[in-house]
């Protein structure tokens, strides 16, 4: 909750915004759940001291859920049904329990009917279909690395950071933990394949009856 509630905070301190005419908030959240469930947009509104007639949404597009928000909040204000509406997301996988929000994941008879892979797998398969091998997986991600690293040197990230901090005022979180500038090829060369062991339990053969003309799918991707 203070990941938002914080922020909103921080938002209101830095543009001097009256939250009183906030028309309304609307949040994504994969994994409304736990301490992020019911509607952790009214919630965090409440939570950030704003005014109780502040209204707020929760929804949820998976790993779109950030961007719907705001999808809807413009759309909203171009229609004219409101004039000023914040959104955004927010979520703490680790939080969160993993097997409680899964759903059609742990439902082999839909995702096969359907042909449902998690994400993982169909990047491994996307690499597959395209030819990408582990070393061009390797290099790409090295290479982002690198550029996430000289960006928050240069200062471009500054704007859009803010500190997560404890009940005292403390930061305990002010950047990125994995931008890590000293990646190497050989270290990430060194990493095991993230998700061959899903694929294993069935979902490499979902893949293949959508796309036949792929004889296995080769699990090149890390955490890299």
């Amino acid at each position: 909750m203070r990941l938002i509630s914080g922020l909103m905070a921080e938002l209101q301190r830095r543009t001097g915004l009256a939250p009183a005419l906030i028309e309304d908030v609307v949040l994504g959240c994969v994994t409304p759940i736990g301490e992020q469930g019911a509607n952790i947009a009214k919630t965090a509104a409440l939570a950030a001291g704003w005014n109780w007639r502040v209204p707020g949404v929760q929804l949820n597009r998976f790993c779109a859920s950030g961007l719907e928000a705001v999808n809807l909040a413009a759309a909203k204000v171009r229609s004219g049904w409101e004039q000023l509406v914040l959104a955004g997301g927010v979520e703490s996988m680790s939080r969160a329990d993993q097997q409680r929000w899964r759903g059609i994941m742990t439902d082999p008879e839909t995702s096969l009917r359907i042909g449902f892979v998690p994400q993982g797998i169909g990047a491994d398969l996307i690499a597959t279909l395209d030819g990408f091998c582990r070393a061009d997986l390797d290099r790409f991600a090295y290479e982002s690395q690198q550029k996430a690293a000289a960006a928050r040197a240069a200062g471009h990230f500054a704007r859009s950071l803010v500190a997560v901090r404890d009940r005292n005022g403390l930061a305990i979180l002010a950047e990125d933990e994995y931008i890590r500038p000293s990646t190497t090829m050989e270290g990430l060369a060194q990493l095991r394949p993230a998700f061959a062991s899903i694929g294993e339990l069935g979902y490499d053969a979902v893949a293949i009856q959508r796309y036949p003309q792929v004889e296995r799918v080769l699990h090149e991707h890390t955490a890299g």
